[in-house]
């Protein structure tokens, strides 16, 4: 109950003021006989730390370490994962936000996720994964690794082949890129469209994915994001909230009608991206083992949790309890737990999912109109507050039950640890997009013409529809 008063306390002073600008994961993975400790640099960049068993040592010599061995297990399990992952987006997204727009915008909707899929991909093996993963400084990753240089069939990371783990996190990318999209729907340009997630994922969602997973300086700092609260969620929100307020309002918003065309296409996309979660959380771990096992259950406990208080909260304020609602309100209970789900018990977790399913909803509600963004289909609403609730909460429910010797010593220093990650990712993605998007808009502009926005996207920027 007391962790339950700060948390709420917490969640409630640090949205109410200034959401906008107000995983080096260390949860070890259950030891194995053939587990032992990490080849090369690359270990201390992966999502969870893996574990070590002690080297052999004889009585004259020091201890030596066992060489590494790949698990199969583990990687049959993150070659599920990674799969899962890109559902999220393909086709989870693409539905779940296409469902949301009106029909003359669909495609044109759903391009922006299957695009992201093909651009990132390239952009990531060229270089993303480098910037990222390589070894560099504090701040940025070294070259070293471009188009995937010096990366055999028989190099590891930890106990998966390190090939496996570049294509695993290449969907964290991906997703990022997609989520992004949720804010600028139905106005801006193919092509600036284009342009702009090409320069993103390269100059804002490497270098943060670098300080937090790469060996960076809040890894350093014990900064715990066991899944992307902060690379993923909070990243793609804040670069959301940019872009909706760079490219302004939709034609007609609070004049017209802006309903949904299809929201059982939402509902299926949901259920997708719930699905996906699994892989994106569990395969988190990095091995199949206890750690990915509890992942998974914290993920399926916060996201119902979420949904039932989002359904609760609606009912109480508006009268009744909607289809839609309940899809963001477990979407929203998955991005609280996603930096947490290797940290936190199943209590910890619906504690989690209950109160970020009333945050989220405040966040699309109040606080969008207090932003007077047009956030279309509310990116920074569910993924933006809710990536700031999940990694302040984190600090709060990191229990020793889960992370053992492992867990954070003095809860407020870890509080601040977190804060720390928060600013600092809100910062440098919302001044590094703005930057971006001016610098398209000055070139090429970012947003349709106003005959191309009333004849929709589809049209206008594809030449197609939906009939």
């Amino acid at each position: 109950m007391k962790k339950m008063l700060i948390a709420l306390s917490l969640s409630g002073a640090l949205l109410g003021g200034s959401v906008v600008w107000a995983e080096e994961a260390v949860t070890a993975s259950t030891a194995s006989e053939d587990v032992t400790v990490v080849e090369t640099a690359d270990a201390s960049l992966t999502n969870s730390e893996l574990a070590a068993a002690p080297a052999p040592a004889e009585a004259t010599a020091a201890p030596v370490e066992e060489e590494v061995k790949l698990d199969t297990g583990d990687t049959a399990w993150i070659l599920v994962s990674t799969a899962l992952v890109l559902l999220m987006t393909i086709p989870g997204l693409a539905l779940f936000y296409g469902g949301m727009v009106r029909k003359k915008n669909v495609l044109g909707t759903m391009a922006h996720s299957f695009v992201a899929a093909a651009i990132v991909s390239i952009t990531w093996v060229v270089i993303g994964y480098s910037l990222a993963f390589g070894e560099g400084n504090a701040f940025i990753g070294g070259l070293d690794k471009i188009m995937l240089s010096g990366i055999t069939t028989d190099a590891l990371t930890g106990t998966i082949p390190e090939i496996l783990f570049v294509i695993f996190q290449m969907t964290f990318a991906i997703i990022t890129v997609a989520i992004i999209t949720g804010s600028i729907a139905e106005r801006m340009k193919f092509s600036a469209f284009v342009a702009f997630i090409t320069i993103w994922s390269i100059v804002v969602y490497a270098p943060i994915t670098h300080w937090v997973w790469g060996g960076g300086w809040l890894g350093n700092d014990g900064a715990l994001d066991f899944a992307g609260g902060t690379v993923v969620h909070i990243n793609s929100g804040v670069a959301g909230l940019v872009a909706a307020y760079m490219l302004g309002k939709r034609m007609g918003l609070g004049r017209e009608s802006m309903a949904p065309h299809n929201l059982a296409l939402t509902v299926i996309g949901a259920s997708l991206i719930w699905v996906g979660w699994f892989g994106f959380n569990g395969g988190s771990a990095l091995g199949a083992n206890g750690s990915a096992g509890y992942a998974l259950v914290v993920t399926q406990v916060a996201a119902a949790a979420a949904a039932i208080a989002w359904l609760i909260t609606e009912k109480v304020v508006r009268g009744k309890a909607s289809v839609l609602g309940g899809a963001s309100g477990a979407v929203a209970g998955l991005v609280v737990i996603t930096p947490a789900a290797g940290f936190v018990t199943v209590g910890g977790a619906m504690a989690m999912g209950l109160i970020g399913g009333v945050v989220c909803f405040w966040g699309i509600t109040a606080l969008k109109r207090a932003l007077k963004a047009d956030d279309s289909l509310d990116a920074f609403g569910l993924h933006g507050v809710g990536g700031i609730v999940g990694a302040i909460l984190t600090a709060v429910f990191a229990s020793e039950f889960i992370m053992g010797d492992k867990v954070p010593a003095n809860m407020m220093h870890q509080l601040w640890v977190q804060i720390e990650g928060v600013l600092a990712t809100i910062a440098y993605s919302g001044v590094v997009t703005f930057i971006i998007l001016k610098l398209i808009d000055l070139v090429i502009g970012i947003r349709v013409e106003a005959d191309d926005e009333r004849m929709g996207l589809d049209l206008s920027q594809h030449g197609e529809r939906v009939e």
